[in-house]
């Protein structure tokens, strides 16, 4: 990690411009995080926009919201982080126009690393990605649990 460039992260502006979950991002997929105590959830539907081959979602949309959502998780549980590390794993190809939850939980937290773990599925329960991930812990959050 000696050549990672030196780089300031600003964990205070709003997420508004955020690819995933930013609302005010006219390209973004504006997934909307909640919070049950225990694991953060979003749903999606995604449309020809977010296409790879004709009529399937790109696996590299898959893979962001995959990440968003574990970030929401830690969000969630009280630090800002940045991915380190992921690992996803498509079990099966999703149409466009397939409704998609999401959830993300913590699985282990340390002084300065949490690992997560997130799952896609469809409406009916049929897993169809899931991940983990190891993030860096940049700073813990002012406000209390669930609270982002």
């Amino acid at each position: 990690m000696a050549n990672w460039p030196q780089v300031s992260v600003d964990t205070e502006k709003e997420f508004n411009m955020c690819f995933v979950c930013g609302q005010k991002n006219p390209i973004g997929l504006k997934l909307n995080f909640d919070w049950d105590g225990k694991a953060a959830r979003a749903e999606f539907t995604p449309d020809k926009f977010h296409q790879g081959w004709s009529g399937l979602v790109h696996g590299g949309i898959i893979s962001c919201i995959l990440d968003e959502a574990m970030s929401y998780a830690a969000l969630f549980e009280g630090v800002n982080t940045i991915t380190a590390k992921m690992q996803a794993r498509f079990k099966r190809p999703v149409q466009i126009g397939e409704h998609l939850t999401i959830t993300a939980s913590l699985t282990k937290k340390t002084r300065r690393l949490v690992e997560a773990k997130a799952e896609i599925s469809l409406k009916d329960g049929t897993p169809v990605a899931d991940s983990i991930a190891t993030m860096f812990i940049l700073t813990q959050r002012a406000e209390s649990k669930g609270n982002v």
